[in-house]
């Protein structure tokens, strides 16, 4: 298929040859920005429908701006493939979130115009405004402007960074992209008018001049004076709440009219300084092409797909996800036990909790980008007797991590975590790994911590934290298919604290936590048949850990290797500390701890990933004949006492 017709968009290499164009040449250029993200998205997949929403916003700010000098942060990343393809990476944005190519989010290692990176969200109004005191404090004059949007003002820290921002009277742009109309009311005629008036300098000005005089009345009647400015403008605009912020209030406007938004953004840019101001604009996701906006939630974030038809690429059938078999899993435990509830922060469909919560819609609760409030949330519904699953990726679960101490574990509550994307995810890179959980919870007091081999394990964990009482407890799983097993209609509640031996040898002993498991095995049959005789065992916890199972392993054989799709300081070192204290460590056993390197590991498929981090079966077996002394130490080794 060929590529679309860019006649307007191939004369710009770099933003500033926007600020040649008059507005209706602009228009153009965004029907065939448009068009190149729709066609670069249906090759490599990745973020579709954010991305359409704000492409005349992207061409307005950039044409208005003096970016990179003006600084612009784009939250969440995802919403940046338009902005990519204006800064100089329009030649690559074919390779986005391909091996060695451009990041599916904004990074400051990518280009001079990502000041920020930004794969989480929320974070832009805190960092915007960290630059703009660093410009003030330094003597500068530049711009910062922030859009924040897709869900990210759900969160609390960007209204902790507005409450900040209010308070400072930094110069500061938000512009909230507002692609739901979850906070907006009807836009048109006379809502552009008001937000071109509004954010002029006469107005501007009078408004200052008037505050001013304001001063000089008795105290009543200058705080009614200002109620009265106040009222009226949250009256006509909405924006009452962002006024007591202390930000200037300006919108909401259609943030697809660059009739409306070039000359707002440019009496923006102009006015004088002063307080923050924020600019409401209300796009529509997935705007100008027809299956994204039929189904916003469907194209939000897409494999590979047929511009024409919008069909997307299907897998091959194959064994059920990860993410589906725990969503049945907890429904067939929701059905036998009313007291179980389901919370997850804004990711329904990548959790499974969709599923469940069309089953029991009155029992799950997703509580918007807010895993701060999901975790205390579900703590308060523990006290009360109820079963709450928080159900988040790994990587999200880290932004509460002071609540899963405080309000969790020091408590002793029994919250469950259900940790989705554990380990590496592929295409979403570093920023979506799910590298940490095991070192950052297995510190905790009170905290049991458990990971499946298998699909059939996710069933058995799944029934086992459902009926786990006595405390918090936290569980992961990877993304993507399962190894194919029948799967059980309801789980077996797991002895807490018990592993499992798989293949039992006297030479070499791996202790795998996690879906290497099956590496593991492939390893200990290369190993085999090299003549190592070789045990496998499954952990299933790191906490409580099964001692007599490590300290049967450390004794009965030479090698101890431990596996596991996690950092630097987890389940290996879990085992390490057992064995030192155990003085297990000091008569010649072999231990090697076998993890995530301590590197943050980029974007590619999850097998060439795990080969980068050295963890699948080719690297277990070159441990083991490492710590062996080489192939040369092939027969059976002697048993430790």
């Amino acid at each position: 298929m060929s590529r679309p017709s860019t006649p307007l968009l191939d004369r710009v290499r770099t933003p500033a040859d926007l600020r040649n164009f008059s507005t209706e040449q602009l228009k153009q250029i965004a029907a065939e920005l448009r068009a190149e993200t729709i066609d670069a998205v249906s090759t490599t997949g990745g973020h579709l429908g954010a991305s359409l929403g704000v492409v005349e916003l992207t061409l307005a700010i950039h044409a208005v701006f003096d970016t990179p000098s003006d600084r612009l942060l784009w939250d969440v990343g995802h919403q940046a493939y338009p902005h990519k393809i204006l800064t100089g990476r329009r030649d690559r944005i074919r390779t986005l979130r391909q091996p060695g190519g451009l990041s599916g989010f904004t990074r400051r290692s990518e280009s001079e115009y990502d000041p920020f990176g930004a794969a989480h969200s929320s974070t832009s109004i805190s960092a915007g405004l960290g630059m703009a005191v660093a410009r003030d404090l330094q003597g500068d004059a530049r711009n910062v402007v922030a859009v924040i949007g897709d869900g990210a003002m759900s969160a609390g820290m960007a209204y902790e960074a507005m409450n900040n921002a209010g308070a400072m009277k930094s110069r500061l742009i938000v512009v909230l992209n507002d692609n739901d109309m979850s906070i907006a009311p009807p836009v048109g005629a006379l809502s552009s008018y008001l937000s071109r008036l509004i954010s002029s300098r006469p107005f501007l000005s009078i408004r200052d001049v008037m505050a001013r005089l304001a001063k000089r009345f008795p105290a009543p009647l200058a705080r009614a004076a200002e109620r009265a400015d106040e009222y009226a403008r949250g009256l006509l605009t909405g924006g009452t709440l962002f006024e007591e912020l202390g930000f200037y209030y300006v919108g909401p406007i259609d943030g697809h009219d660059l009739d409306a938004l070039m000359p707002v953004l440019r009496n923006l840019r102009d006015a004088e300084k002063g307080q923050p101001v924020l600019l409401h604009v209300v796009t529509k996701k997935g705007k100008g092409y027809a299956p994204a906006e039929a189904a916003a939630d469907k194209y939000h974030g897409v494999q590979k797909f047929n511009v024409i038809t919008g069909e997307q690429q299907k897998a091959p059938p194959g064994p059920p996800a990860y993410t589906k078999v725990f969503a049945q899993s907890l429904m067939a435990e929701a059905k036998a036990d009313d007291r179980i509830v389901a919370i997850t922060a804004a990711m329904p469909s990548g959790t499974g909790l969709d599923l469940f919560g069309k089953a029991y819609p009155d029992r799950t609760f997703d509580v918007g980008i807010a895993e701060q409030h999901a975790v205390t949330f579900a703590a308060g519904m523990a006290t009360e007797g109820m079963k709450p699953f928080v159900v988040i990726y790994s990587t999200f679960l880290q932004r509460a991590y002071d609540q899963v101490m405080h309000d969790v574990a020091l408590q002793n509550l029994p919250v469950r975590f259900a940790m989705d994307r554990a380990g590496l995810v592929g295409a979403d890179g570093a920023t979506h790994a799910g590298s940490f959980d095991i070192a950052y919870l297995g510190c905790l007091p009170n905290m049991v911590l458990m990971a499946p081999a298998d699909e059939v394990e996710l069933v058995h964990m799944t029934a086992t934290a459902a009926a786990y009482d006595d405390g918090p407890i936290a569980f992961r799983y990877p993304r993507g298919e399962g190894t194919g097993l029948a799967l059980p209609e309801r789980g077996e509640i797991l002895p807490i604290g018990k592993g499992r031996v798989l293949r039992q040898g006297s030479a070499v002993a791996l202790l795998s936590y996690g879906t290497r498991l099956a590496e593991c095995m492939k390893a200990a049959e290369e190993l085999a048949s090299r003549g190592l005789s070789c045990t496998v065992a499954d952990a299933r916890f790191a906490k409580p850990l099964d001692t007599e199972l490590v300290e049967r392993l450390a004794r009965e054989h030479s090698v101890l290797i431990t596996v596991e799709e996690g950092s630097v300081g987890g389940f290996g070192s879990l085992v390490a500390q057992h064995l030192a204290w155990k003085g297990l460590l000091d008569g010649g056993l072999r231990f090697r701890p076998m993890t995530l390197p301590d590197r943050y590991i980029d974007h590619n498929a999850p097998r060439k990933q795990y080969d980068e981090a050295e963890l699948n079966a080719p690297h277990i077996i070159a441990a083991a004949l490492s710590a062996l002394g080489g192939a040369a130490s092939a027969t059976s080794a002697p048993a430790r006492a």
